[in-house]
């Protein structure tokens, strides 16, 4: 979930974990008010060590809570499986080995 790695971003490597399962609890919620309880649990332990961090969350949660209608196992399968991603990371690995290419036919051979 990019949320909670760039949350990790803001944060000390000793703190990834507590953060990481902190975070758990609130995208594994049954429910948007749940989410919300769980968030501002989250916010009072760490907002006055990172406030950058849930201010992050703050502007994100409107974007974040349609992810919440899902059912838990769909909401699973998202988090876990993004083959977009996988897929562009591929690409730009490829595309990297080569540098340049004289012609879209030529980078299109690649992929």
């Amino acid at each position: 979930m990019h949320l909670v790695r760039n949350s990790l971003r803001f944060a000390s490597r000793k703190y990834w974990k507590p953060i990481a399962d902190h975070l758990k609890k609130v995208y594994q919620a049954p429910t948007v008010q749940a989410a919300e309880q769980r968030f501002d649990e989250f916010a009072k332990e760490w907002e006055p060590i990172y406030p950058a961090m849930i201010a992050m969350w703050r502007r994100s949660w409107g974007e974040f809570t349609p992810f919440l209608d899902y059912p838990l196992e769909i909401r699973k399968l998202i988090y876990t499986t993004n083959g977009i991603e996988s897929l562009n990371a591929r690409f730009r690995q490829a595309t990297r080995r080569r540098g340049h290419f004289p012609n879209e036919q030529s980078a299109l051979k690649v992929m």
